[in-house]
């Protein structure tokens, strides 16, 4: 990876991390309008990242466990949150085949 690149997705993961800040300030405001905008915007950071991280030049299994670190980090309750899910039968049925 060349410096830029390696700087660039420093920089996204700095943003990442002070926009999970931003939803922990807005979580106990009573507006979701903004509380909703910015978990709007750390998905994409993610996927961004993710995408980034998956690129041939970067795959690795160092680049999947940086990954697998970044879902722990900011999506601690994902478990919960994907039990609950129950709008995506399609994705229920992938998650069925791999447990």
């Amino acid at each position: 990876m060349d410096q830029v690149k390696k700087y660039r997705l420093m920089d996204l993961i700095d943003d990442i991390k002070k926009v999970d800040d931003m939803i922990k300030l807005h979580s106990a405001n009573t507006s979701t309008l903004m509380l909703e905008q910015y978990k709007i915007k750390k998905e994409k950071l993610i996927c961004y990242l993710i995408d980034e991280l998956v690129e041939p030049d970067l795959r690795s299994p160092k680049s999947f466990a940086i990954i697998r670190i970044l879902i722990d980090r900011f999506y601690p309750n994902l478990k919960k949150e994907a039990q609950a899910d129950i709008n995506h039968e399609e994705l229920n049925e992938l998650e069925a085949i791999l447990v």
